[in-house]
């Protein structure tokens, strides 16, 4: 997979740095989708880590089929079923040693689930603070299901220790540039969706209901099918970044499907701008840069430094950063024709 030349950098980045800066591109799809649905729709859900696990998970999976006999153990087996001494390879896994279906199921099973999901809370009228309530509990409950041993998904300990995809080692750096190149790649067709999407008469409608919905329902629409299709879209966006983030980062746990990791989520486009598309990417890059830094640098502030800049941005900046970029930008500009101005009076 050696799409790119040789070199010590790609675009101005690091070998190093380049698996981060592929880690937030991934980030930045999951954060489109949510955007999508709480910034234009104004569904806020708490349960996005689920899909984005899912997705994870269902590309996980495929990497541990594809190590084969070069694990530990030297068995067909991923090696924590050695562990748990399971004899033979769960029906539910066989699909996934292909690479075609785990491709269609990284974004196939989170929209079934959220198809499911959706079909039943919206079609009872479930909105606002109860939905998002709801959305909590169900990550609670994903996150309690994919701990257990049972279900052969590597419990606690989650996947990891993949060693290729495609055939292509994943330590090799090719492999590395090759997967930011096609994330990036994902990351501009994601965005070009979500766009088409907001700028079109379903867009309009998505933003109607965020406002009136009630309006909505006795003008003719049908509100429920509207809200459960960007549920859909949203939590699809969601598993593809969850499978691009797994060969990257080199694990997938629980952890990341829980509770905590889906109002982390909610935070980024919070603090980038919802209703922005653009917004929300940045802030998803931003947060997560913010947090690679103050945890290698200063490990206890972190917390304090995420509590205290999601407070500030709901009393003081709504719209998020994006709003305070704008009222930059306006104060520059009245600045700069005030300066034209006295030099044309003083010509």
């Amino acid at each position: 997979m050696n799409l790119l030349p040789p070199s010590d950098s790609v675009f101005y980045l690091s070998n190093f740095n380049l698996n981060t800066a592929g880690k937030y591109m991934a980030y930045a799809i999951l954060a489109l989708g949510i955007d999508l649905l709480w910034g234009y729709t104004g569904i806020l859900s708490l349960g996005q880590g689920i899909f984005f696990g899912l997705g994870a998970y269902c590309m996980g999976m495929h990497l541990m089929l594809s190590i084969g006999g070069d694990g530990a153990y030297q068995s067909d087996l991923p090696d924590f079923m050695v562990w748990n001494q399971v004899k033979t390879l769960p029906l539910f896994w066989k699909p996934f040693s292909s690479f075609t279906f785990s491709m269609i199921a990284v974004v196939a099973v989170p929209a079934c689930v959220a198809l499911v999901f959706g079909f039943l809370t919206f079609r009872s009228r479930i909105k606002g603070v109860y939905f998002s309530i709801i959305t909590q509990a169900l990550a609670l409950t994903f996150w309690l299901l994919f701990n257990q041993n049972s279900l052969n998904l590597g419990g606690t300990n989650g996947l990891t220790d993949f060693k290729k995809i495609l055939g292509y080692p994943l330590g090799e750096i090719s492999t590395q540039r090759a997967l930011f190149v096609i994330t990036g790649i994902c990351l501009i067709l994601s965005f070009i969706l979500c766009r088409w999407i907001t700028n079109s008469c379903l867009g309009k409608v998505l933003i109607a209901i965020r406002d009136n919905e009630g309006r909505i329902r006795f003008s003719g629409y049908s509100a429920s099918r509207y809200k459960l299709f960007v549920f859909v879209i949203s939590a699809a966006l969601a598993g593809l970044a969850g499978a691009l983030y797994v060969p990257q980062v080199g694990i997938i746990t629980p952890g990341q499907i829980g509770v905590l990791p889906s109002i982390e989520m909610i935070v980024w486009v919070a603090v980038g701008g919802r209703g922005t598309l653009v917004g929300a990417l940045l802030g998803a890059i931003g947060v997560n840069w913010a947090r690679s830094f103050l945890t290698s640098n200063y490990p206890d502030l972190w917390l304090y430094f995420l509590g205290a800049l999601f407070i500030g941005v709901v009393l003081y900046f709504p719209k998020g950063m994006w709003e305070v970029s704008g009222k930059l930008k306006k104060v520059l500009r009245s600045r700069f024709k005030k300066k034209r101005l006295k030099e044309k009076q003083l010509v």
